[in-house]
């Protein structure tokens, strides 16, 4: 099984941006980890950052052209405002897991909604680069049903 792990905007500055709030591991840190996660679970990971709203709906399309088997995003501050993304998600009906480092539901109000929880089949967020894990096995445990 092959699984995308995309990431928004800002994702790229994980390391230095507000370490108090997103911690101080870079993304590079965070996907190398999930990687050895994912071998020892059996499944093949691709990685994926964007600052840019199409380029993450040109790889949620492309992962259902290339049989990808499931998606997991930090859609970052997409997450409250791209209809477009959330589209996409709809549109190719790809097993989803929303993945978030900060507890957004414990922040600004503007960070309570999301448009990608509706068509996810699950949401983490709170757990900061665990949460990664955590998404990556429930995926996996979802797909091996």
């Amino acid at each position: 099984m092959k699984i995308l792990v995309l990431n928004g905007p800002n994702l790229n500055l994980l390391g230095t941006r507000e370490p108090e709030i997103y911690g101080d591991a870079t993304l590079g840190q965070i996907m190398n980890d999930l990687k050895s996660k994912s071998s020892a679970l059996g499944c093949e990971l691709e990685t994926y950052q964007s600052n840019h709203e199409g380029d993450l709906i040109d790889q949620v399309q492309r992962a259902m052209q290339e049989n990808i088997s499931g998606i997991i995003i930090n859609p970052g501050g997409y997450t409250h405002t791209s209809i477009a993304l959330r589209d996409a998600f709809s549109g190719v009906g790809l097993p989803l897991v929303e993945i978030h480092l900060s507890n957004i539901y414990a922040r600004e109000e503007f960070r309570h909604h999301s448009f990608i929880a509706p068509v996810a089949i699950g949401q983490i967020c709170g757990f900061g680069a665990a949460g990664y894990q955590l998404a990556l096995q429930a995926l996996v445990d979802h797909l091996s049903k």
